[in-house]
């Protein structure tokens, strides 16, 4: 059982003040003739405690606009912030730290070490970064994704619904400002999708996480509280309270 308050570890961000946020960001990838805009003036704020979905037609920009709110990859122009910290202009090592001790990335592939234990591989972002975890939370991070009974178990033993509770799992342990996600769910069947949605969505609104997801896929973006689309590298709307219904006609206004 979870407990039924979980406060947010110290340094998060209150519920409704930005956990990210981005101003006139411009990212171009090449020179030239042959440059490429992927993302053209876009400015977001992505309130603390929100599980914010970012969807567009292929090229849009959605992908390229969350490695860059990451701090995965760097931006032409514009500015970028993780809380009240600026990210454009940090040096890479800054970017590391700031990457390993105050964001969590869950990602299509999963991403975990097969030689290890799902316990470890949940554990393996504080361990590297040599920070003992927080035993209760922890234990609340595990009975929340159910893998209780698995954690001694490789990735190869596991099913991929599996894999990626451990993957979300990690996300978690950290305690991290934000947590990305990139195609969560592109690898699974719908009932795996419907339980790694459904714990993302639980983190929002029992632990006061704050989450970000890019997908192409309507009933995911229908977990979150809100939805923005994406358009040639541009903000082309917003939508809360989605459903797939209206999410899908949303997506029919931007052409796909």
């Amino acid at each position: 059982m979870m407990p039924a308050t979980i406060q947010p570890p110290p340094g998060r961000q209150p519920a409704g003040a930005p956990a990210a946020r981005a101003r006139e960001v411009t990212k171009i990838y090449g020179h030239g003739p042959a440059a490429v805009t992927a993302l053209e003036g876009v400015s977001l704020d992505i309130p603390a405690g929100s599980f914010t979905a970012v969807m567009g037609p292929s090229g849009s920009g959605k992908s390229t606009l969350m490695h860059c709110l990451a701090g995965l990859d760097t931006v032409t122009s514009g500015r970028i912030w993780i809380g009240d910290t600026e990210i454009t202009g940090l040096r890479e090592r800054q970017l590391t730290r700031l990457r390993r001790d105050r964001i969590g990335f869950v990602f299509q592939a999963y991403n975990l070490l097969p030689v290890l234990s799902a316990a470890a591989n949940i554990t393996l972002p504080l361990d590297i970064a040599g920070r003992p975890a927080d035993p209760e939370w922890l234990t609340t991070v595990i009975d929340t994704v159910g893998l209780g009974g698995r954690l001694g178990h490789r990735p190869a033993e596991l099913s991929g619904g599996q894999q990626q509770r451990v993957a979300v799992a990690r996300a978690l342990a950290s305690r991290p400002d934000i947590v990305f996600a990139d195609e969560p769910t592109g690898n699974l069947d719908s009932r795996a999708s419907a339980e790694v949605l459904g714990l993302l969505r639980r983190s929002v609104g029992e632990f006061g996480q704050t989450v970000v997801m890019v997908t192409h896929d309507p009933v995911a973006a229908s977990y979150a509280g809100r939805v923005v689309f994406l358009a040639d590298g541009r903000i082309a709307g917003g939508l809360d309270r989605p459903t797939p219904a209206s999410v899908l006609d949303a997506m029919k206004n931007l052409g796909e």
